[in-house]
């Protein structure tokens, strides 16, 4: 076979192939999202208090964590829930500095504030480094989420536990830096943030 028509027929046949990819249907190509309703559901127009607890450890460390994670929390909430309206947070953290035992009592907390109901989030797990590399920055906060209802009398209050969340940012470590931990910090609480009030809301979800 002459060396001419070989060439052609290799480029009909990278033709041939490259066209059949426009008889394969969009959908395979990208996946696209579905809807995905809450895991619960009753926050609309109800008053709100964010409850965050952390180990005496993690408080060390990180003195302010429940404060900033219950506040990138709450925002979320007033994004994606209706009419939802959330207590202050401070006024959260300042009942369980005057009262630590409160603590561990969201019903308690819930109640002094006047909160329907009570987003109570335990964290089991909070770092924003490699716990084999310190020179490395990776933040992993894994948590336990439940919602105490407290709109029937709070020695009657329900307790829901939902699905834990499990939030890592970045997909691999990177370098200590003051700028990249800061940046690596507001991220991770973002992310976590974002898990957490999916939980409340219907929203996409990618194939």
């Amino acid at each position: 076979m002459r060396p001419a028509s070989l060439r052609w027929i290799v480029l009909g046949t990278a033709v041939l192939i490259a066209g059949c990819n426009w008889l394969i249907p969009l959908v395979f190509l990208h996946p696209g999202t579905k809807k995905v309703p809450p895991e619960f559901a009753k926050l609309e127009g109800r008053t709100v208090a964010v409850m965050v607890w952390a180990e005496p450890e993690t408080l060390y460390d990180y003195p302010y964590v429940r404060l900033e994670l219950a506040s990138y929390v709450g925002d979320k909430l007033r994004a994606h829930v209706k009419d939802v309206q959330l207590t202050d947070n401070r006024k959260v953290e300042d009942f369980i500095q005057d009262s630590p035992q409160a603590a561990l009592d969201p019903q308690r907390v819930g109640g002094e504030l006047g909160a329907d109901m009570v987003v109570y989030i335990e964290l089991l797990e909070f770092q924003m480094r490699d716990p084999d590399a310190p020179a490395l920055l990776q933040g992993h906060i894994r948590a336990a989420v439940s919602v105490y209802d407290l709109t029937a009398d709070i020695d009657e209050a329900e307790q829901y536990e939902l699905a834990g969340v499990d939030a890592k940012h970045p997909d691999q470590p990177v370098l200590f830096s003051l700028v990249a931990a800061n940046r690596l910090r507001s991220e991770t609480y973002d992310k976590f943030a974002d898990l957490v009030s999916r939980k409340f809301y219907t929203h996409d979800e990618e194939l």
